[in-house]
Parts: C-alpha cells; structure tokens; sequence
C-alpha cells in the first residue's frame, strides 16, 4: 500500500465545474493528492478537457482518468472509482462529486483530523464541513451526528465530533475501513448511496466516524433548496423513485428500529405531497407509496473487498 490520498471525482456532463474541481485538488496547500477522474461516459467532451489539463503541465502524473463506458450513476461511479483506488493501493480515498470545490486546506485538515482519531486504523471515516456558494451550510448534504458525540471529548479541540452518517461531498475513508465493510451499492444508481455506506460503517460496523470541523468544501449546485419531493421541480421527480426504494433498502438493514423510521420518513412525505405540494400532487404521493413498498423488499447485495 502506497501512502498516499487519491480523490476520488466522480463526473457526468459537467465539464466546466470538473475544470474547477481539479484546479482546486491541484492547488491544495501543505498536502498532495492524486486524482481519479471516473467519467460517468460524458458527452460533453469531459474527456478531451482531461486531457488538456494533463497536457497543460507536469501534473499528469497525479491526475488519471478512466471512462466507466456506460453512465453508471453516482452509486457506480463511485463504486467504479473506489475498487480502482483500492487495486491501485491508496492509503485514503477521498470521495467527491465534480462540483464539489475543495478550499485550499481541505486535505490539510482532513490528514490532521485523521492524526487526532489514531490514524486510519482507528475510525472509520472522516466528512468535510459543507458549504454552498453563499458560505451558509449546504443544506444537501448536512451530516447527522451522534447523539453521544461527546464520548469523544478528545477530538473536540480539533472541531471534530462523532457522525451517524454524512455524504460524498469530501467523504475521507481509509483504505481499511474498505476492506472491512466493502464498496457502495452499485444498484442504487443516484440518491442513498452515500447515507447506506456511512451507516454501515457507523452503525451497523460501529466505527467511530468523523466530521472534520476546520476541513472546508464548497458544493456548487444551482440552488440551496436541499430535497423534498413535495416542493422540488416536476422535472426532478424521477429521481425520487430511487431515493425512497434506496432508504427502504438502507434502513430495512438497522432492525425493527429502521422500519419504524423509515414507515415514518415515508408516511410524512406522503402527507406532504397530498396537502403541501403545489402542483402534481397525485403524482408526488404515488412515488412516495410506491417507494415505500418497493423498499420494504428491495435488498441489492454489498460486493466486498477482494484484495
């Protein structure tokens, strides 16, 4: 195992923010990544606009890129990135979306908070602070701690404190939390597949898991609304097909305590839908019941590590 951090971007037809998500990992102050581009078969030219960059300068060497062929979503996307890190021999994997913008001590910060949890050994993962374009709290991709947080008094001075789950927008895992718990549900597509994979590891594995309060990223999405489907765009709805079959999938896996959680979870949106929602609202309320029942029985399997 070599020992160094590979951010691992995952890219769809965002050419222009992947530009700047490289120019960002490249200038990174006081610490060093190598950088996997995984292209979820742009085409856009993502491709061509690589390889410029790797051209530009002798930061080919750091930079690699690979086209998965098919658009695998963000689920394969990341699934697809992880296993090359992992066969490739990284220490860390450092997990990203291209519109995700690293400030310039992100991976600074995320190193050291990885020195004050005992080293990769000894967590499970770490989560960067999130914010969007404004500086206020991204609202996607707020992380849940746990409620015992200050069971770990000894990380506090570092801004850190103990997380139920988190997302991948500068999600840090240790080479050895993947050989413990394995890869992402590839099955899922887009939506939970981040929230499945940082609760295997904190709940269901029990490994003390991180946000690293002085680490900062900026997510550059069109809107700070975050995502609920009695208030989103008509043209984002199908998404939502995934995201409820996902949670039932996910939450079906914690106990009777997940079912109850994720009946209630599915029952609010429901009743959302049918009195809040201002136009489409038989539509709304339908995927929200049929991702109910759908998840209820929905159980992709985890691929492990095979090192």
């Amino acid at each position: 195992m070599n020992d160094k951090v590979a951010a691992v971007v995952v890219t769809y037809n965002r050419k222009e923010l992947l530009k700047e998500c490289i120019g960002a990992l490249l200038s990174q102050e006081k610490e060093t990544c190598d950088i996997l581009i995984i292209d979820n078969c742009s085409t856009d030219g993502t491709d061509k606009v690589v390889e410029q960059i790797m051209q530009k300068d002798d930061t080919d060497s750091r930079i690699q890129y690979y086209n998965t062929g098919e658009n695998m979503g963000g689920a394969g996307g990341f699934y697809y990135g992880m296993k090359k890190a992992m066969e490739l021999g990284y220490k860390w994997l450092w997990l990203m979306d291209d519109d995700t913008i690293p400030k310039a001590d992100a991976l600074y910060y995320l190193l050291r908070a990885d020195k004050k949890a005992g080293g990769p050994d000894s967590y499970g993962y770490i989560s960067s602070v999130v914010e969007w374009t404004d500086g206020t709290q991204c609202k996607m991709n707020s992380q849940k701690s746990m409620r015992h947080f200050f069971d770990r008094i000894d990380v506090l001075e570092e801004g850190m404190f103990l997380l139920q789950q988190a997302t991948f927008v500068s999600l840090f895992v240790p080479a050895q939390t993947v050989k413990k718990v394995g890869y992402p549900i590839k099955e899922y597509f887009i939506w939970g597949d981040d929230i499945e994979y940082t609760r295997r590891i904190s709940i269901r594995n029990g490994m003390p898991s991180f946000i690293a309060g002085k680490s900062h990223v900026i997510h550059k999405m069109n809107n700070n609304n975050g995502s609920f489907i009695a208030t989103d765009g008509i043209d984002r709805l199908s998404r939502y097909n995934y995201a409820f079959r996902n949670d039932g999938s996910t939450y079906m896996r914690e106990g009777f305590g997940g079912f109850i959680y994720f009946t209630a979870k599915c029952a609010l949106n429901f009743f959302r839908c049918i009195f809040l929602a201002r136009d489409h609202r038989l539509k709304r309320s339908f995927i929200v019941l049929r991702g109910y029942f759908r998840g209820l029985v929905y159980r992709p399997g985890i691929e492990k590590y095979e090192g």
